[in-house]
Order: structure tokens, then sequence, then C-alpha cells
């Protein structure tokens, strides 16, 4: 069996990223994969700018003064700059948190530190040069790069581009992503079920997971486990998408044609990872198109997909997914593992008295959906462990959704 970190090297060296690109509106690129870097068009904030309510004032040589007397003579208000200049030194200006400095200002004075009496203004306060100042180009300055080539496009980058004015970006095409299922036993949702069958949950899961990434999915449906039937939906598929995904068919039972069918019309890369779950994975490619035939199991399915596809995807997008994010946790009760396979168990990572703590998700069985119900998080067991005692520490992964937010406890 193949290590897990030597399988996801093998991988790399299988992704060739697409060329196309196209041009959309900030409003459609969430997730989209950056085809160029973005430079900033203007200075951010494109003004001096105070950061406070307060008065503007020429601090020039006030800083160790006691109490100041400042004539108020103007007021400048978010998008309604002031008309006077500050060009005395007792000069002062009604400012805002937002609005424009007026020339030949240098400082604000806080409000909470002003007495206002009429038009005059006193304060005891300190002043010094730049107190409470937004210089222009302080985010960022023009012709700076705000995003490099490769960036998968988030709401807070999005954000700073609206700030810049920028309405749309270049992005790689979507990545074309064919879903499968394969089995005999497998019954659509909306059907009554026969004896010896199931309803069809990994491709629901599969298709439902990439929709958080750039792709344009294409639910294939389900192929019965006829090698016939199997070869023609693949070869037909593989001529309109970058990546295959199928679930079921790897393993070694009679009625496992998958993998043997891709073999032929294909080429398997690599089969059998030394995981848990997700032993049967196959990968390889059928004409342009990459291939993963994850195992039937919808847990193994879905870690499987976590492990492999989806940073695969990001990599055919043009993006180069960073190593995941992980933590150290002390696991609630003892996990028993034998050493050999990297075992992912699923699991609820909680905040209990400033500690991480992880508590496996029950029975982890392959089969078990239900341990995925309220887990957060992947618990990772490497493979030259062995039981994991109560309190021992542990690496976690967060889960898609979890990773998104600022952990909770």
């Amino acid at each position: 069996m193949l290590n897990v970190d030597l399988a996801f090297q093998k991988l790399v060296h299988l992704v060739r990223p697409v060329k196309e690109t196209e041009r959309v509106s900030i409003d459609a690129a969430i997730g989209r994969i950056a085809a160029e870097s973005v430079k900033a068009p203007i200075d951010l904030p494109p003004f001096d700018a105070s950061a406070m309510d307060g008065y503007a004032v020429d601090a020039t040589g006030l800083a160790h003064a006691a109490e100041k007397r400042f004539d108020v003579i103007d007021e400048s208000l978010a998008g309604r700059p002031a008309a006077s200049t500050v060009s005395a030194p007792g000069d002062a200006v009604r400012v805002f948190t937002g609005a424009s400095m007026p020339a030949g200002s240098n400082a604000v004075v806080l409000q909470e530190d002003a007495v206002r009496q009429g038009n005059t203004m006193l304060t005891s306060a300190p002043i010094r040069c730049d107190q409470h100042v937004r210089h222009r180009g302080h985010d960022v300055r023009r012709g700076s790069e705000i995003c490099c080539r490769g960036t998968r496009l988030s709401h807070f980058h999005l954000s700073w581009f609206a700030a810049c004015g920028i309405e749309d970006v270049t992005v790689s095409r979507r990545v074309r992503v064919g879903v499968f299922s394969t089995g005999d036993e497998l019954v659509e949702r909306g059907n009554p079920l026969e004896a010896g069958q199931i309803y069809d949950s990994n491709r629901f899961a599969i298709n439902s997971l990439l929709r958080e990434k750039a792709v344009e999915a294409c639910d294939l449906g389900c192929i019965p486990d006829d090698p016939v039937t199997i070869a023609s939906s693949l070869e037909e598929a593989s001529k309109n998408t970058d990546l295959l995904v199928t679930s079921g068919g790897v393993s070694v039972g009679d009625a496992d044609f998958v993998k043997e069918v891709v073999d032929r019309i294909g080429r398997i890369e690599f089969w059998k990872i030394a995981l848990k779950p997700g032993k049967p994975l196959a990968i390889g490619t059928i004409g342009d198109a990459l291939f993963f035939g994850l195992p039937g199991n919808p847990v193994s399915a879905i870690v499987t997909y976590l492990l492999f596809v989806a940073p695969t995807i990001d990599r055919l997008g043009g993006c180069e997914p960073a190593p995941p994010l992980t933590l150290t946790a002390s696991v609630n009760g003892r996990v028993k593992h034998s050493a050999g396979r990297r075992e992912y168990l699923r699991g609820t990572l909680q905040s209990i008295d400033g500690q991480l703590v992880v508590t496996p998700t029950g029975d982890q069985g392959s089969n078990r959906l239900a341990t995925f119900a309220d887990a957060n998080c992947l618990v990772v067991v490497n493979e030259d462990r062995h039981d994991v005692e109560d309190g021992e520490s542990v690496e976690v992964i967060l889960l898609p959704d979890e990773a998104a937010h600022p952990m909770r406890s």
C-alpha cells in the first residue's frame, strides 16, 4: 500500500492546471482562482482621513503646551470636506471619522478631550503630529499588488477589491467535474426500496461538497455493475471533463469492475492507500481527464474527497493549496488504533477551560454517516501510532464549514 504522503506527491505530478480564463464581476468571483495578479488602481484611503471624531488642527509645536485654545472655523464630514484651510496655529476644523483632513492640519484632538464653547474649542490633552490620522495610501498604495495569481478569492479579497473600485477580475475557468456512482444496489431518492437496495448518498454528498469549489459540476447518475456500461459511460464523460469522480467498484469484490475498466480504457496510476477509511482509493487518467475512484462506503468517499479530490480541484484551477491547518488537542476517551495505516476519525472539537479537547463521534465504521452528523473535525492518528490513551495529544483538521469561521466553544 502507498503511504498517504507519497500518494499526495504522486498526485501533484498528475495535475495539469486549466489554461482558459474569463473575466467576471467581483459579485460572481467568490471562490474563483485569480488567473493574474491584481493591482490597486487607487490609493486607499484616497486622501488623508480622520480616524476619530474630533477636531483637526496643526499640532506643530503643541506637544508640551498646557491648555490650548482653538477657533473652530469649519467642519469636515464624510463625503463633504471642509472648504477652509487650517492656516493659523489656533485654527481647528470639526472633523468626523472617515472625513477628509483639511489642508494645513496634521492631527486630530479627540472629541472627548475637547471642551466646546460656541466657536471656541479648549483642550489640555497632549497633541502630537499624525495622531488619529489615516494617511493617504495607509491601506494600499496605487499600483501595489493586492492579490497574486493563483489566489482563491475570498470574501475578504473581494471586499478589498470593492474598496479599490475594482469591478471585475480575470479568473481561471471553472474546472469541469463529472460525478458518477456505481452499484446495482443503489436507488434514487423518492423511489421505494426493494430487498437488498439502499439509497444513493455518495453522489449527493460529493455534489454537495463541490458547491464550495470553482467547478462546473455534472451529475452523471448511477452506473450499474456492468463493465461494458461502465467503460462506455466513463469514456464518453472523459471527453468533456477535467476530472471524473466515481464511488464504488474499486475494491476487490467480484462485482467491483471500475478499477479494472479504467486500467483498460485509461491508466490507473496508483491504487490502495495506507489510509483508514479509504484504502481502496484509485487514481488515474482517462484520456485528458483525471480519474478518482472513491470507495463505496459513504464515510470513505467523503474522507477521500476531502483529502485528495478537493485539493486537486484547486490545483486544476491554478491554485496551490496550502497544507491543512492542524491543531493539537487532547483526546477525550481511548481510541483503538492498529499501526500501519493513517486513520482519520470524525470528532467534535471543543475549548474546555482554555484547552482544546476532541471527542470521537462514536463507532467509526466507514458505513456510518452518523459519524459526520455532529463532527466538526477529523482526528488524525498517524500510521506509526498504536492505541491513543485518554488525554493524549492528537492532531485535528477542521472540516470545511468549521474552518471558515473562528472556532466556537
